[in-house]
């Protein structure tokens, strides 16, 4: 299954990634470079949006994105597909047609259509294709010097995400705003419980557990004309070379907030188990359908997080933390609670968090303030990856070795080309020599 399980033996500042994320650099203002982070040219200004990935979750971000400011254009659409460009093109008319501005020549086709986005004029680019490519395709935008809306997860293995942090420290000096799809940060009820936490409403966190349980993924059929490959890279996410896995692809927004109860500190180590249960059909890949993890993060605190996606079971998406003088529990979409000496419910506000992604990142960009999520995303990320290599071996393993780890899953994305064929690459077997 591993392609490069070597470790790298690059510089300390790798084993000392994201100790401290949520410190903030100076942000030093490079309007003279990019006339569009000057308040006053951004307000004059129509943004112009590419979109790389077509699929559901990438024309609902064109729609959010159309709609979080009045003078936002779509002008560009890329994909490995046609069909795809079609279908969400087509979505995008009916919801906001007179912001859709995508001329023929503007919809591009194949593995190297991101470049070809991103070169078409846009300043905004949004980055939702299969996970595997995110490394790449945010390092070309930061390069290109664009604002970004990156979905999660930022990357699959380590490599990806040392890439992805120089990319981000990239970012920061440009002044871009690179704005994260791990969107419960910016749900109100969410922000609101998890805010007194921080602030310290149930003291210090003793320990902390998430829960994401859901049904089977849906598969899509194979059609016609469709070769072998076609056939995996439409139903993507039940292959970990290009989705992580159901932890590092999904259930990272669990890990996630917890990451975001610890104040972005990262685990030390994690060791955890899972495996195919119920998912036995060869057609659904080589990913997991459970999985159950400790993670230790500094002072002996422990967090543990289970996941699955198995039909006709119980599902949950919660968040519990336990600390020295109350409790936190949230299960997403019905409870916001603190229990103990200072109890607390949300009773606010709801809000659409996806659109709120889009609705800062854009207000950022006209401020000439831009929001950088680029630490955390990168810092959750690689808490999913660590997670999901503990129980892919079987072993304890800790948050230096995996981050300064080689091992990838398949290819690198600059290796991918539509007539390489499928990859057969067998499911993980925990036990059997993997070393990370």
């Amino acid at each position: 299954m591993i392609l490069n399980t070597s470790c790298s033996g690059s510089g300390a500042s790798r084993r000392t990634f994201l100790k401290k994320a949520g410190t903030m650099a100076a942000v030093i203002p490079l309007a003279h470079r990019f006339g569009f982070a000057n308040p006053l040219s951004a307000r004059r200004k129509t943004l112009k949006v590419g979109l790389i990935g077509c699929g559901g979750r990438g024309t609902g971000a064109a729609a959010q994105a159309l709609r979080a400011d009045p003078d936002v254009e779509l002008v560009a659409m890329g994909d490995i597909y046609e069909d795809q460009i079609t279908t969400a093109y087509n979505a995008l008319m009916k919801i906001e047609p007179s912001k859709v501005k995508v001329k023929d020549k503007h919809r591009f086709v194949g593995l190297d259509a991101y470049q070809k986005v991103i070169d078409a004029g846009v300043d905004v680019v949004l980055l939702a294709s299969p996970p595997v490519f995110r490394p790449l395709h945010l390092e070309a935008a930061v390069n290109a010097d664009k604002h970004i809306f990156c979905e999660k997860p930022v990357a699959i293995d380590p490599p990806g995400v040392r890439r992805v942090l120089e990319a981000v420290r990239k970012s920061k000096e440009k002044d871009l705003a690179v704005v994260s799809g791990f969107c419960f940060r910016y749900a109100n009820p969410n922000r609101a419980v998890f805010g007194r936490v921080r602030e310290g409403a149930i003291g210090d966190v003793v320990s902390l557990s998430s829960f994401r349980y859901g049904g089977d993924l849906s598969l899509k059929p194979r059609q016609a004309g469709w070769s072998d490959l076609d056939f995996q890279l439409r139903n993507w996410f039940y292959y970990n070379w290009m989705s992580g896995d159901l932890v590092i692809e999904q259930a990272v927004h669990s890990l996630d907030m917890m990451a975001w109860v610890m104040g972005d500190i990262h685990p030390e180590k994690a060791i955890g188990s899972g495996g195919r249960q119920v998912r036995i059909e060869k057609e659904k890949g080589n990913v997991f359908d459970h999985f159950a993890v400790e993670l230790t993060y500094p002072g002996d605190i422990k967090g543990y997080h289970f996941a699955r996606q198995q039909t006709g079971v119980a599902n949950r998406n919660s968040v519990d933390v336990v600390g020295t003088s109350g409790k936190m529990a949230v299960e997403i979409g019905s409870r916001y609670e603190i229990l103990g000496t200072d109890p607390w419910k949300y009773n606010g506000p709801n809000n659409n968090m996806y659109q709120t992604e889009h609705d800062e990142l854009f207000a950022s960009i006209r401020s000439g303030n831009p929001i950088n999520d680029g630490d955390w995303m990168t810092n959750s990320t690689m808490v999913a990856i660590l997670a999901t290599l503990a129980a892919y071996s079987g072993a304890e393993v800790t948050w230096e070795r995996a981050l300064n780890s080689n091992i990838t899953l398949g290819p690198k994305p600059e290796e991918f080309r539509l007539d390489m064929g499928p990859l057969d690459i067998p499911v993980a077997m925990p036990g059997t020599g993997l070393v990370i």
